[in-house]
């Protein structure tokens, strides 16, 4: 919010609040045909002016208008190396690590021609996260597994993790020192676990008497002890580490019974969740029960949210075949 003059800051807001802003579609590409439950989901970043999105197997980069909305139709960059369909990437520190259908882990610096592609699974790379020279991995093979970045021991693997499930999700904790697990809750009976980064040991489980199927899709760090959690039981789950590692400390029910597959929060008071039907972002603030507000970007064809990520003023969603804005600039 650093730069936007207080008047402007109220008024956004307020519009945040009350839902008022301004839709658009700024990116559409076509969908397969026939595709695999893994296939064509995108995922994005948000960069200051950038915003990066996968479609297939390569990452672009776009540059967003300065003026607001918009962003240029032509991506300023590629990045390619993947021989499958990208499932998931993370951008840190001017690296972008992306885990892909092929097995394969390819990290790319974004000022530069340096990439490098290493296998890493035997089946798709769901999810990964990059955090202090080392890169996580999840994937259908049911297994987790720690990379090293160091210089002389790129692509070496320093832990396998047995979860016994397919994971979904994976985030490294802010303190480096633990990375949290979401699988399909399908072999094992809790989705959400904590590995030590160092030993690969187990450390703890999250939550007691899940459902078969409860699968966590998406994980997300506020604070080394504070962390949220959606997936196919449709709850957002919020965890306090520090008071209980059996109960969240709150939860928010979707209310419309659909699996939440993304959320993000801006670490303060609002949470955004991406729903399973009709490309539903939900608004919620952690001091109420009930949804602060909900946008339907897809009908009447009906698309899951995959991602979403949002600044101040805009929030992105990614659908299966295009990429809408909400501006909440908007007067």
């Amino acid at each position: 919010a650093a730069g936007i003059p207080v008047k402007e800051r109220v008024k956004v807001s307020q519009n945040w609040r009350h839902g008022r802003c301004r839709r658009e579609m700024l990116l559409k590409w076509k969908c397969k045909q026939v595709v695999s439950f893994s296939s064509l989901m995108p995922w994005m970043e948000l960069d200051g002016e950038y915003l990066y999105l996968s479609q297939a197997e390569n990452i672009h980069a776009y540059q967003l208008c300065a003026e607001g909305t918009g962003l240029q139709r032509h991506p300023q960059a590629i990045f390619s190396g993947h021989q499958e369909d990208v499932c998931r990437f993370v951008l840190v520190n001017s690296h972008i690590v992306s885990g892909g259908g092929d097995g394969s882990i390819v990290l790319h610096k974004i000022h530069g021609s340096y990439s490098v592609k290493f296998s890493a699974h035997e089946q798709e790379v769901n999810c990964v996260d990059f955090q202090g020279g080392l890169i996580v991995s999840g994937s259908r093979d049911r297994t987790a597994k720690v990379w090293s970045l160091s210089a002389g021991r790129v692509g070496q693997c320093l832990h396998t993790v047995q979860t016994e499930d397919r994971v979904w999700s994976i985030a490294i904790s802010p303190l480096l020192s633990s990375f949290v697990t979401g699988t399909a809750c399908c072999g094992h009976t809790s989705p959400l676990r904590i590995w030590d980064l160092e030993s690969g040991q187990l450390l703890t489980c999250l939550g007691t008497d899940f459902h078969r199927g409860a699968g966590v899709l998406d994980v997300f760090y506020e604070t080394p002890s504070l962390l949220l959690s959606c997936g196919y039981d449709t709850y957002i789950r919020y965890w306090d580490i520090r008071t209980s590692t059996r109960k969240c400390v709150q939860e928010w029910e979707e209310p419309h019974d659909s699996a939440l597959y993304c959320i993000r929060s801006d670490k303060n008071h609002m949470i955004a969740s991406g729903s399973s039907y009709y490309g539903v972002v939900r608004l919620w603030d952690k001091r109420q029960t009930r949804c602060l507000q909900s946008f339907h970007l897809s009908s009447p064809t009906s698309s899951p949210v995959y991602c979403l990520r949002f600044s101040t003023t805009h929030l992105y969603a990614a659908l299966a075949s295009a990429l809408h804005v909400l501006d909440f600039t908007a007067s």
